[in-house]
């Protein structure tokens, strides 16, 4: 942010301008002086008429503004910073982002679910600030993208990056939380959560989501679980990542609401429906409300002077205008 360090300086810009008024617009300033060229040893002004007066005109203007831009530097320019230092850890919070074939039904707003859930993890974590977070897929396979980080703009790259059936046709709803555990089991945070977004039941992977709830309590995670999506039949549609095929049909949902609340309860976390593009954006709102702690923070502020650069300017300012004046208009000074 700009600022100036003695701002009532910028008032010696009204006797400027007054100086200048008076120099070259005010009325019957007096005769003029006719002054032999030839003795001084000067050619006569190569710009008659209007070019002339042009030159002239910008020979001047670049003369006051810089005198102009003297009084801003001696108003004290300055780039003030404010560096905010925390203390104290946020919340470690890893996102497990169901990436199964049925996550590309187009029943939540005008988008299918994966990038209605896209969306909605994006403003989640534009809103989050010192809280590392991570990601991790899960479809037949979990795998983790991104470990907790507080480079949010990579984050949001790889998330972008996440395509449908990247990780298999299954969803591995407990491989996704035993994944996202492991990652957060040495974390020093007062507070680790995963925050679980899947569309249907477990049907793949070593681990059952009853154990993975476990080991997350063990380790003193909470889960929130997110289901999203209608009940019913709804189209799918998406580019198989290996062929490059693109693969439509029909889906019967099948959520098992009865295992995330299982799993939300088992861990303290909670339990969220979302069929619309509006209740999973309120959902993640309402995680995002009540997954914040309490921060020390140190507050720096540190002051940069800029008025380098405008002596500079000035400096340049009024030495072209006397270079054009000298060598266009043929003038003494």
């Amino acid at each position: 942010m700009w600022s100036l360090e003695h701002p009532l300086t910028l008032l010696l810009l009204v006797p400027l301008v007054f100086l200048g008024y008076w120099a070259h617009f005010r009325p019957r300033r007096g005769g003029k002086i006719r002054f032999n060229l030839d003795v001084w040893g000067a050619p006569p002004p190569v710009w008659p008429g209007g070019a002339g007066r042009f030159l002239l005109w910008v020979s001047r203007g670049l003369f006051w503004l810089g005198f102009g831009l003297v009084i801003t530097a001696l108003a004290g320019p300055v780039v003030i910073e404010r560096q905010r230092i925390y203390l104290t850890r946020g919340v470690d919070l890893i996102i497990a982002l169901d990436a199964s074939p049925s996550m590309s039904a187009m029943d939540v707003g005008s988008v299918n679910r994966l990038e209605a859930a896209r969306q909605v993890i994006r403003e989640f974590v534009n809103g989050r600030e010192n809280d590392a977070l991570g990601l991790v897929a899960f479809g037949k396979e979990a795998a983790l993208r991104v470990p907790p980080t507080l480079d949010y703009p990579y984050l949001l790259a790889v998330l972008d990056s996440l395509q449908i059936m990247e990780l298999g046709d299954g969803t591995a709803i407990g491989m996704g939380i035993a994944v996202s555990a492991l990652h957060l089991r040495d974390s020093r945070s007062r507070e680790k959560v995963i925050v679980l977004a899947t569309d249907g039941d477990n049907n793949a992977g070593e681990i059952s989501p009853e154990q993975a709830a476990g080991m997350a309590r063990e380790l003193g995670i909470r889960v929130y679980t997110i289901g999203i999506g209608t009940e019913g039949r709804t189209t799918v549609q998406f580019v198989d990542p290996e062929t490059g095929t693109l693969v439509q049909g029909l889906y019967e949902g099948r959520l098992n609401e009865e295992l995330l609340k299982a799993i939300a309860s088992e861990t303290g976390g909670r339990y969220f429906r979302s069929g619309t593009m509006g209740i999973l954006a309120a959902v993640f709102r309402e995680i995002d409300s009540l997954e914040k702690t309490e921060q020390e923070v140190n507050l720096f502020i540190e002051r940069r002077p800029k008025y380098a650069p405008f002596v500079i300017a000035a400096l340049g300012c009024i030495f072209l205008g006397l270079i054009v004046g000298r060598l266009f208009l043929g003038e003494l000074i």
